[in-house]
Formats: C-alpha cells, sequence, structure tokens
C-alpha cells in the first residue's frame, strides 16, 4: 500500500504545478464524493477549475476534452479505461474500478496496479481524498466524503465493515471528529425510515415471512410487543431502546436459522455504520448509507450539481431540491422492481436476466438489479444482468452477483468487457458489479457471451 500513498504524492505534486483544473466524475455516490473532494481540493488551492459529470468515457467524451481543454483534466471515479490513451491533454486519474496492469503511469492511481481491491479496499472517492490529503492535512475534515463514497459503492458489504485502505480513511475522519463507526444493524433506513418500512424491504438477509409484505412487517413488531408510534410519529430504528432492538434481532435470527440460512446469514444481520456527527441526527445525512442513496437520487437523474452543493455544504436550497428527488427515486426504484418482475426475469442455466425496455432509467438499472438479487422471489446463485434502453441505438447492461459467487472465482468485470466487446461495446466495472453500453438488437449475443464467460469462470 505504500506505491499508493507514493503515487497520492505525486498525483499531488501535479497538482500543486497547475494553473487551473477540468475535473471529469461518474454520476454515482462515489462519483459525486470524489468530485466534490477534487472540486474543494483544488477550490482550496486557489485555483479556477470546471467539473463534468458522465456516465463513462467514450470516443466523443475524449474528444470534447480534447477540443476544449488544454489544461490539466483530473479524472475521479472514471479514467482507468484512457489511462494508457494519447492526449493534448496533461491528465491524472483517481479510479478504482479494474484496469489492465501496463496502465501504470506515473498519473494514474489505481489500487489495482499496487495488488489492491478497488471493489472493496478503497473506492473512487477515497483516491480521490488521498490526493487531497497529501496536498495538505487540513483535507483530512473531507474523510467523511470519502467514508460516503465507499458505502454508497456499497464496499462494506464483503466483510460488513470499511477495511484496508477505507479503514485508514475512517479512522482519519474519526481522529478529526467528522466520521463515527459503530455497530448497528445493516438493513438500510436506521434514520429515517419507520421501523416497520425498514422491515418490510430488508434484505441480505432477508426475513422470511416479513420481507416485502408491509402488513406483515407490521404484525412482526405488534407480536413483538414493539410500540410501532411515539406519540404521533412513526418510531424508526434510532428511536429504539437496546432492550427493544436485541428482541427484534433474535427474533429474525431465529426466523432465518428455522428456514434453513445458517448462522453465516444471521451473523450478517450485524456489521459497522458510518455516522456523520457534524449533521443532523436523524438525517438522511448522518447515517453514511443514506446520506449516499440521497446523492444516488440526484445525479443519477440528470441533477448533478444539487449532489454536487450538498457535497459541499448547502444544506437549504440544494438539500431540499436533493430530499424531493430523493422521493421520486424511492417511487422510481419500486416501479422499476415491479417493471423488472412484469416483464419477467429469465433464467438460463448459469446467468438471469430482465430487459425492462424504456420502463427503468438505464442510470438505475444496476441498482434495481442488486435489489431484485436480494429480492426474495429471485434467485441468488446465479448472477443477474438488467437490461435497459440507454437511448435509440444503445442499450445498458449491468450485471450483479453475490459475494459467493465472487469467492467461487466469478468476476464481473472481466465477463462483462468481453462480452460487451464481442458486440462492438464497452464494459468494465468490477468482479460483484459491473456495466456495461452495447448496440440496441445485440443483447441475445451479448447474454450468450457473457453466460458462455460465467461458465468458463466457475468450471476452472
Amino acid at each position: 500500500m505504500d506505491g499508493i500513498y507514493q503515487r497520492a504524492m505525486e498525483l499531488a505534486s501535479i497538482l500543486q504545478d497547475q494553473d487551473t483544473v477540468h475535473i471529469v466524475t461518474h454520476i454515482d455516490a462515489d462519483g459525486l464524493t470524489a468530485g466534490a473532494i477534487a472540486s474543494s481540493c483544488v477550490n482550496r488551492l486557489g485555483l479556477p477549475y470546471t467539473i463534468e459529470f458522465i456516465k463513462q468515457i467514450d470516443k466523443n467524451t475524449t474528444k470534447n476534452l480534447e477540443k476544449h481543454h488544454g489544461n490539466l483534466v483530473w479524472f475521479t471515479d472514471l479514467g482507468s479505461s484512457i489511462a494508457d490513451e494519447k492526449t493534448s491533454f496533461p491528465k491524472i486519474i483517481t479510479d478504482h474500478h479494474v484496469c489492465e496492469k501496463t496502465s501504470d503511469f506515473s498519473y494514474h492511481l489505481n489500487p489495482h496496479l499496487f495488488g489492491v481491491d478497488g471493489s472493496y479496499m478503497i473506492s473512487g472517492a477515497g483516491l480521490t481524498y488521498l490526493v487531497a490529503k497529501a496536498v495538505t492535512t487540513k483535507n483530512m475534515d473531507l474523510s467523511m466524503l470519502a467514508v460516503v463514497g465507499a458505502v454508497g459503492d456499497l464496499q462494506q458489504r464483503r466483510h460488513l465493515q470499511l477495511v484496508g485502505l477505507n479503514q485508514d480513511i475512517v479512522k482519519d475522519g474519526i481522529k478529526i471528529g467528522v466520521v463515527e463507526e459503530q455497530k448497528d444493524v445493516q438493513y438500510f433506513g436506521r434514520e429515517t425510515r419507520p421501523v416497520y418500512k425498514l422491515l418490510q424491504y430488508a434484505s441480505d438477509p432477508i426475513i422470511p415471512g416479513v420481507s416485502g409484505l408491509e402488513s406483515n412487517a407490521l404484525s412482526f413488531l405488534k407480536d413483538l410487543s414493539i410500540p410501532l408510534k411515539q406519540g404521533k410519529k412513526w418510531r424508526r430504528w434510532i428511536d429504539l431502546n437496546h432492550v427493544e432492538r436485541r428482541v427484534i434481532l433474535s427474533e429474525i435470527g431465529q426466523r432465518l436459522l428455522a428456514k434453513g440460512f445458517g448462522h453465516q446469514q444471521v451473523k450478517r444481520l450485524i456489521g459497522n455504520v458510518y455516522l456523520l456527527p457534524k449533521e443532523v441526527f436523524g438525517s438522511e445525512l448522518h447515517d453514511a448509507k443514506e446520506y449516499a442513496t440521497l446523492l444516488n437520487s440526484t445525479a443519477r437523474y440528470g441533477e448533478y450539481e444539487i449532489g454536487l452543493k450538498v457535497c459541499l455544504g448547502d444544506r437549504k436550497k440544494a438539500l431540499s431540491s436533493a430530499r424531493s428527488l430523493l422521493q421520486g427515486h424511492r417511487h422510481n426504484l419500486v416501479e422499476g422492481i415491479q417493471c423488472a418482475k412484469t416483464e419477467g426475469i429469465h433464467v438460463r442455466d448459469y446467468i438471469q436476466f430482465f430487459h425492462a425496455q424504456k420502463g427503468i432509467r438505464d442510470t438505475i438499472v444496476g441498482i434495481v438489479a442488486n435489489m431484485l438479487l436480494n429480492d426474495v422471489e429471485t434467485r441468488n446463485d446465479l448472477p443477474l444482468i438488467g437490461f435497459a434502453e440507454k437511448n435509440d441505438e444503445e442499450i445498458k447492461a449491468s450485471a450483479r452477483t453475490t459475494q459467493d459467487l465472487v469467492e467461487k472465482g466469478l468476476d464481473l468485470s472481466k465477463i462483462i468487457k468481453h462480452a460487451a466487446k464481442t458486440v462492438d461495446g464497452v464494459g468494465g466495472g468490477h468482479n460483484i458489479a459491473a456495466g456495461a453500453t452495447i448496440p440496441k438488437g445485440k443483447e441475445e449475443e451479448f447474454l450468450t457471451a457473457f453466460e458462455n464467460e460465467v461458465k468458463t469462470q466457475l468450471s476452472i
């Protein structure tokens, strides 16, 4: 890991020699936080900068950059795919997606070049933070954004906590009082959802007889004599006392064991959660997981500036707008899941897939696929691919799998890159989550290539 810190120092030196910087970043929570960290870092250096949000790097992206930017371009949470391409503009890259080992250039910071897994040991925001910290330790307050980015990228899912370089960043945040780390339930919505809603939408692990059913979630709590309301307000997980929490978790554990889920699944109930003590307790910004979801509800709908402003501290107009977008995002996810189920999840020997056509935005089809993989009605022993129309000529393909399959040798990044290439598309990502853009009408050919690669990897 020393090599990563050394490379961060080298990129920091490059930054400090610039007159102006153009930042290019991704549109998910990790990309937004990475862009915000880069923006803050450059701004604190007193350098003029601009920022651009993109879904992926393609030929048009580089052409536009060649045309409009002769100054340094800082790629955050993407850029490794063009690391070895000659460009008229100077560049630095802080990206954690799988890259070619040959792309070891002095301006390229990617954990995979140093034998570190970028799918769970550090995120794009984390790498960008390392550069910012190398510029000056006064940027350590940005560690909280790096934690949000890592959690938004589901980097804690494997070990139920952030590890590796991510953990070093957490320690920075704890040291200066912008991050707290606690053990608690892993279900989403600890701070803002009524408890019954938290249980209704619970996944990883699912709650037998409760997940997906509002009435059963309500009955579950009533049977345990857990008061649902405090006055006129629905009680949230954070409103429960330790005894009530223990009773609920104990009952969930017993149900899991009774249904044959095993102790490993029971252990997934509890893990580390990451809190931001400078934010309002009980708000969407106090818990890193909920903060990340709020950010996804902005950038994935084209409202990049709103998410960026929230990251940079706007707690008035931008936060209000983000909260409105969050309501729409939640609605779209529910509709997206229903759309996928209506269209049908088609199961093959080694894969399963759904095609949403125009029913799901291409920017959230990956989130829907991930949610479906943890749904009680979906098999989780096969990787899941979700298709959605990107435009009249292109299809977005998002693939998700489980940690169990990854540990058996499955690497979605390599698979989707190969499958996309066979149909003149582009793809990449991580071993557990990856995406591609392919020509419309080539889905079947893509699926065949994808399945053949899955079969090969799992047969080795």
